[in-house]
């Protein structure tokens, strides 16, 4: 006669040091926010993911979920910024290209809680949160204007930089909304025509951004994003070519 298998035992308890006892707490509790509003997520349920008991997540964390919250945020603010720094080498497109590939795969990673992050209205969201999510999209935006190549920009250009950083999360959260429909490439091409057509655009009425557009042009190459994109326009344009 077989015998009946043995209940799963709960996973041993391990005794860490103090920082990777909170390094532990902070990834369950990035999985489980990365999956799940903040609401919807308990201190049991950091507890159980880390295989602890809760009073000691309370040791840790003495302020209780909101703060093990804002801690979760501050790490995953951390890596959403290192997505945007990219070393100056190569066509500025393709730099960007890259940097919107890595977006993109965090925010399919973190695909609930990322929606829950930029949309606001969770209980869990504070002044601290929300500097905290301000804070990445100003690191953005600077990230964008360093590969620009502009150190002092003005209104105007600094302006396009931080409406564009506002439509690619708009774009990021629409793509979460329709299933990560059209694939994470199509969109990332998209996104930088996006930021090409809207530097081509203020170019039209700013002389700096005029001069940004031209030294940004000496260094792509024909069968780049910015040649595809001219070649695939050129015909719309010309359609128009009686209003002008």
């Amino acid at each position: 006669m077989t015998s009946a298998p043995s209940p799963a035992r709960p996973p041993a308890y391990r005794r860490l040091s103090v920082e990777a006892r909170r390094e532990q707490l902070l990834t369950a509790s990035l999985t489980l926010f990365a999956h799940h509003a903040p609401e919807d997520v308990s201190l049991d349920d950091v507890a159980e993911a880390a295989g602890v008991s809760r009073p000691l997540v309370y040791r840790y964390f003495p302020g209780g979920k909101q703060q093990l919250y804002e801690a979760a945020l501050r790490s995953a603010a951390d890596e959403l910024e290192l997505c945007f720094t990219e070393p100056p080498q190569g066509p500025p497109t393709e730099r960007l290209a890259r940097v919107l590939d890595r977006y993109l795969a965090f925010v399919d990673g973190h695909d609930a809680g990322f929606s829950a992050l930029l949309r606001g209205g969770s209980v869990a969201e504070t002044s601290r949160t929300t500097a905290i999510v301000d804070e990445v999209r100003r690191a953005a935006a600077e990230q964008i204007l360093v590969h620009l190549d502009v150190p002092d920009p003005g209104p105007r250009l600094r302006m396009m930089v931080r409406t564009w950083i506002a439509a690619v999360e708009a774009a990021s959260l629409i793509w979460l909304d329709e299933g990560k429909n059209p694939p994470a490439a199509e969109l990332r091409a998209w996104l930088v025509d996006h930021l090409v057509a809207l530097l081509t655009a203020t170019s039209a009425t700013d002389p700096q951004t005029a001069r940004v557009v031209r030294g940004l042009l000496a260094l792509e190459t024909p069968d780049g994003p910015v040649g595809t994109l001219a070649r695939r326009a050129l015909p719309v344009v010309a359609e128009a070519s009686h209003l002008l």
